[in-house]
């Protein structure tokens, strides 16, 4: 996509930092996915990017592939894993009506923690389709351009996957990317790479998208558990509902393959890259492995690490635990683990019991809380859950009232927003980004004014890239490629 008469224009640069599109590279898969995600990257970045891509793919050449034999035999197939996965969904409901515990998420903190480990993958949603927006007009590309564009909202503020996403986490706390593990990168990185090299890795953009657009019994079951908690589960049920097999994604996907098997060229081939595309979806940590990888207690332990720098020098000398000033602890994040212990043995932690009870979260809420403000949203619910212990299965939010008795539950996301609405206290919507001032958005019009035809077209597709798309620059964007492509 990159286009050198006008790479010199603001998109080329990080919309939030301002940093170069391209910078030292690093080895880091963090670095590489940050890179790729600034802005428009130069030919080295981007050859970074598919040497990447090659060698995942050779990674997973023994990976397990379930598709058929035979592209003839994809929309059975597809038909085949959508009833597969609602079955499994109906015997899911079944036996959370039996009385079955949840099963992904043990408490409320459980549920952020997964929010915040697959953000680096939720932040690029629809990557891997934008290399293909600058061939709209092959016919047999639209039902892949369509998809990226819907992955867009059409422009729409309240329906772009990447800004419903970022909308969520900052709606609970959870923003802050600092100190996820390289490994949670992967994903995000593959669909980073394959969207910069869209032209050299067609088939394996089509079978990567033919894979990710399936409808999976995990997006149900969690839309589920976050609506039980109180979690909004909006991002998740949109993507239930526009993957479906009947006019969604993932017919559209299998239609794509179809329209794209070469008829002058080796198909056979195509199809094998197709398969390659799709086990790239399997790169990185899973879904379920991320669920499964949450420990609160190491948790809780690089929560104090990330703090203890910040507040080292804050205390005052008289401020002792275990024998040692509280700025000494501090000193070092990797005596946070001892430090916790301490705390718990001199009675300011008390694991298992109410908050109440504990003196340290009396530090962080209440009327005189000496460190009010120290702790995000995010991170003061994994300490109320993790003190709490198994009384936080609830689902209980730190924002709560203790439930006393035990036998008050904790209402839905869905159930407290219709209470909230009935009460007057529902917040209002955000309000579509028509009137607000931003240096790209303005950027975008004028330069528009002085370009012919061709030039805005490459404008609002760069403008339309996963560094921009959800910004008010991007979503106007948009909605003009929409304008001009139903017009052509």
């Amino acid at each position: 996509m990159y286009n050198p008469a006008i790479s010199e224009h603001p998109f080329t640069t990080n919309p939030v930092s301002g940093k170069p599109a391209e910078s030292d590279l690093d080895t880091a898969l963090s670095s590489l996915y940050e890179n790729l995600a600034r802005g428009v990257p130069q030919t080295r970045l981007r050859a970074e990017a598919a040497t990447h891509l090659k060698q995942t793919i050779l990674d997973l050449q023994q990976a397990d592939c379930d598709l058929p034999s035979s592209p003839d035999d994809l929309f059975e197939w597809m038909h085949a894993n959508a009833e597969d996965a609602t079955r499994q969904y109906t015997q899911y409901l079944d036996g959370r009506k039996a009385g079955e515990p949840r099963r992904y998420f043990t408490n409320r903190a459980h549920a952020l923690y997964f929010l915040r480990m697959v953000a680096p993958t939720k932040l690029v949603d629809g990557a891997w389709l934008y290399g293909l927006l600058r061939h709209w007009r092959n016919p047999r590309l639209a039902d892949l351009v369509r998809t990226y564009v819907e992955e867009l909202g059409e422009g729409s503020h309240d329906k772009n996957h990447v800004l419903l996403y970022r909308q969520l986490l900052s709606r609970y706390g959870v923003d802050s990317l600092d100190g996820i593990d390289d490994s949670s990168f992967m994903q995000g990185l593959v669909q980073l790479s394959l969207a910069w090299n869209a032209d050299e890795f067609l088939p394996e953009v089509i079978g990567f998208n033919l894979g990710y657009e399936q409808l999976p019994l995990h997006l149900m079951i969690t839309a589920y558990e976050l609506n039980e908690l109180g979690i909004d589960p909006y991002y998740f049920t949109l993507h239930v509902t526009v993957d479906n097999s009947d006019t969604g994604h993932a017919k559209r996907a299998v239609q794509a393959v179809i329209d794209n098997i070469p008829r002058l060229g080796d198909a056979s081939e195509f199809w094998s890259r197709v398969r390659n595309g799709y086990k790239l979806g399997n790169a990185g940590v899973g879904t379920t492995s991320v669920i499964s990888g949450f420990d609160i207690a190491k948790e809780v332990v690089r929560i104090f690490s990330q703090k203890s720098l910040a507040g080292h020098g804050a205390h005052s000398d008289y401020c002792r635990v275990g024998g040692r000033h509280v700025n000494d602890w501090l000193a070092n994040p990797a005596d946070m683990p001892q430090f916790i212990d301490s705390l718990k043995r001199a009675g300011w932690i008390k694991v298992g019991g109410a908050v109440e009870e504990s003196r340290f979260w009396q530090l962080l809420q209440g009327e005189r809380a000496e460190m009010f403000g120290v702790f995000s949203s995010y991170e003061l619910q994994v300490i109320y859950d993790w003190i709490r212990g198994e009384a936080s299965r609830d689902g209980q939010a730190y924002t709560a009232h203790a439930d006393v008795d035990g036998k008050q539950r904790v209402p839905s996301f869905r159930v407290a927003e219709r209470l909230a609405g009935v009460r007057g206290q529902r917040m209002p919507p955000v309000q579509p980004p028509g009137g607000l001032l931003d240096s790209d958005l303005q950027s975008l019009t004028a330069q528009l004014q002085k370009l012919d035809a061709e030039g805005q077209n490459e404008l609002l597709l760069e403008a339309m890239s996963p560094a921009l798309h959800w910004t008010p620059a991007g979503l106007s964007a948009t909605r003009l490629f929409c304008e001009r492509w139903s017009a052509s």
